[in-house]
C-alpha cells in the first residue's frame, strides 16, 4: 500500500518537472516563442535545475542542451528511487531501463498531448492564444506526413497517422526497451 502510494508521488513529481524539462528543450529546439506566462511558469518551474546545469553544459548549436540533461537526470532519480522501493539492493540495470522507459514515455505522453490540443484548437477555436505555440511544436512532426498525405477533401488525416504511430510505438519500444534486460 505504501510503496503505492509512495510511486505515484514519485511518479507525478518525475513527470511533472522531467516533461517540463523536455517542453523546455522543444521550445528552444523548434524557435518557438511561448506566451509570456507559460514561458514563465515553465521556467520558473525548471530553473532550478537548468541554471546550475548550464554552468557546465553549453547550448552547444543554438540547444538547450541542459534542459535535455535535466530531464535526463530526473528520470534517473525517479528510476533509482523505484528501484529502491522494489529491490532493496542498487541495481544500475534496472535503474538504467527504468530511466530508457520513463523518458520514453514522457516523450510518447507529451506528444499525444500536444496532438490532442492541436486537435481540441482546431475544432473549437483556432484562435485561441495557444493554438499557435501548440502548432508550431507539433510542425516538425506532421509537416512529414503531410508531405506523404495531402489532406484529403480538405480534412487533414496528419494528426491522426502520427497519434496512431505513437500509439505503436508507445508499444512497441517498452517491449524493446525491456528486452535489453532479459
Amino acid at each position: 500500500m505504501v510503496h503505492g502510494v509512495l510511486q505515484v508521488i514519485i511518479d507525478t513529481a518525475a513527470a511533472l518537472f522531467g516533461g517540463l524539462m523536455l517542453l523546455r528543450f522543444w521550445i528552444h529546439a523548434s524557435r518557438v516563442r511561448p506566451p509570456m506566462q507559460i514561458g514563465n511558469f515553465i521556467y520558473i518551474l525548471t530553473n532550478w535545475l537548468v541554471n546550475p546545469l548550464r554552468r557546465v553544459i553549453p547550448g552547444v548549436g543554438g540547444q538547450d542542451w541542459a534542459s535535455l540533461v535535466g530531464a535526463i537526470l530526473i528520470a534517473i532519480i525517479a528510476a533509482i528511487a523505484k528501484s529502491m522501493a522494489i529491490i532493496p539492493v542498487f541495481m544500475l540495470k534496472i535503474v538504467l531501463i527504468l530511466t530508457l522507459l520513463t523518458l520514453f514515455n514522457w516523450v510518447v505522453y507529451g506528444m499525444m498531448g500536444l496532438l490532442i490540443l492541436e486537435v481540441i484548437f482546431s475544432w473549437v477555436n483556432p484562435n485561441a492564444p495557444l493554438a499557435p505555440l501548440v502548432s508550431a511544436l507539433n510542425r516538425p512532426y506532421l509537416t512529414p506526413i503531410r508531405k506523404i498525405i495531402p489532406p484529403i477533401g480538405g480534412i487533414d488525416l496528419s494528426v491522426m497517422i502520427l497519434f496512431i504511430l505513437l500509439n505503436i510505438a508507445g508499444r512497441l519500444v517498452p517491449e524493446l526497451i525491456l528486452s535489453l534486460g532479459r
